[in-house]
């Protein structure tokens, strides 16, 4: 497989790679090009403005959760039939899993990909000092192919003449120079930007101005000559099919329908508008591999569930600053509450673990759960190394998965009877929800990493829809 590629890189986190990542994509889609988007490490933010820009799903690629070895597949997947593909970073570029080496950094992600980098530099408060921490970042490690900088925020001419001669006497070409331009700025809260789902129209005019800053001040023809530098990829892209036909770690709950070819497809209904914003792409890819419909309905506005719904998920999102709209959806609340009460397979994780909870905030919620939860000023940001420790829909009993918790909240009691996981580093202890169907959990998972988990929540779906069939027709 060969497709043209960039890493977009920073030294930092705020240097600007979401300008520059989200402009050159939009800009590159203006020119007729199929660009698939990517973002290294677990956000859920930053891809919703990279599929505005493309038209194409933002994908994740997360050496931690997924494991260094289905990076290039899961690449090679998002990526197939394109003509660019642009991959923004995380953090700084050599920044990863805490204490655990490259593992999971930018510069992981780019070698995977054999990929050249391009540091995107906030030259706000430096002149001739650019030159010694590119030079830096270029040296640190041979393997990394740094094939040239984008300069942000750029004060002047002769600021960028004085940037410009200090990078050419250390042999780095400049591919682009952006002054600033706060115009552009997309707004933030307490867990980074605000996502596309919940300001859609300004973000549409955020995206065109970045791709007209990016095209005024990059070399589009440098950088696309630059992506087509990278050798061809010689693994095989990942397929939802064929990963759910692999013989599964454990066995699918139920009676084993919902498999491909086993007839009528439990329908699996997903949370998602501006309440339910975060999710991977590739859990709605194999749990359709795996047998079901998949659905989606937004709790802020639809009173009932999907017709025929079997299996309920409700992924991440920002329910905290929709508490109200979310509390005043009675008939949904209660359609989930029987739901759940009835036995009805239920995955939620972080958002939808509060959409489960007896309250937020103080505003009534669904009441499945019997716990309460509310904001607080500690953000509890990282990876995850869990182990199942309770039976579910989801997961059985020491499946082990890595995952990602990134909250502003507090659920008490932080867990149940039947806790979901128990985790193992960086920290022990237990943490999360099992009752009757219900799997519910802060941890995020990337379901690419353990396929049969989709393929174990399909079955679960499908005995329950064969079980209402039942009761439905029963004389």
């Amino acid at each position: 497989m060969n497709i043209p590629r960039l890493v977009i890189a920073a030294p930092s986190s705020g240097s600007g790679k979401t300008t520059v990542a989200t402009g050159l994509m939009a800009a590159f889609s203006e020119r007729g090009l199929a660009v698939s988007p990517h973002k290294a490490g677990p956000d859920y933010i930053d891809p919703g403005y990279h599929a505005l820009a493309t038209g194409r799903p933002g994908r994740n690629l997360d050496a931690f959760m997924c494991g260094p070895e289905l990076v290039a597949p899961l690449f090679a997947h998002g990526a197939a039939g394109c003509d660019l593909a642009v991959v923004e970073g995380v953090m700084g570029l050599y920044d990863g899993a805490a204490g655990r080496g490259e593992l999971a950094s930018t510069a992981q992600v780019a070698k995977l990909l054999r990929a050249p980098v391009v540091l995107v530099v906030d030259a706000s408060s430096q002149s001739r000092s650019v030159a010694a921490l590119v030079h830096g970042f270029a040296s640190f490690d041979p393997q990394v192919r740094l094939g040239g900088v984008i300069l942000n925020k750029v004060g002047s001419d002769r600021h960028e003449a004085m940037l410009r001669e200090a990078l050419e006497e250390a042999g780095m070409p400049v591919l682009g120079v952006l002054r600033r331009a706060p115009q552009v700025a997309a707004p933030s809260r307490h867990l980074g930007l605000v996502p596309v789902a919940e300001r859609r129209s300004d973000a549409v005019s955020s995206v065109a101005a970045l791709a007209d800053q990016v095209r005024a001040g990059c070399d589009l023809e440098a950088l696309l000559a630059l992506a087509r530098t990278a050798p061809p990829l010689s693994c095989e892209a990942w397929s939802p099919e064929r990963a759910i036909s692999a013989p599964p770690a454990f066995e699918a709950r139920g009676s084993g329908r919902g498999a491909p070819g086993s007839g009528a497809a439990p329908v699996i209904a997903v949370a998602g508008g501006a309440a339910f914003t975060f999710s991977y792409a590739e859990h709605a890819e194999l749990l359709t591999a795996a047998g079901a419909e998949v659905v989606t309905f937004d709790p802020l506005g639809d009173e009932a569930l999907p017709r025929g719904t079997a299996g309920l998920v409700i992924g991440g999102g920002f329910p905290e600053v929709y508490a109200p709209e979310l509390s005043a959806n009675e008939p949904l609340r209660r359609a989930v509450a029987d739901f759940a009460a009835a036995g009805g397979p239920v995955a939620a994780e972080c958002a939808g673990l509060l959409y489960l909870a007896r309250s937020l905030d103080g505003k009534p919620m669904c009441g499945v759960l019997d716990a309460d939860a509310r904001m607080s000023e500690r953000l509890t940001l990282g990876y995850r190394e869990a182990v199942a420790v309770s039976d579910s829909a989801l997961a059985a009993t020491g499946t082990r998965l890595r995952g990602h918790e990134f909250h502003r909240t507090v659920i008490e009691p932080g867990s149940g009877a039947a806790p979901a996981w128990g985790f193992t580093r960086p920290e022990r202890r237990v943490e999360g929800f099992v009752q009757q169907g219900v799997h519910a959990s802060y941890l995020h998972t990337h379901w690419a990493a353990e396929p049969s988990v989709a393929l174990r929540f399909t079955g679960a779906a499908a005995a329950a829809a064969a079980a209402a069939t039942v009761v439905a027709t029963r004389p």
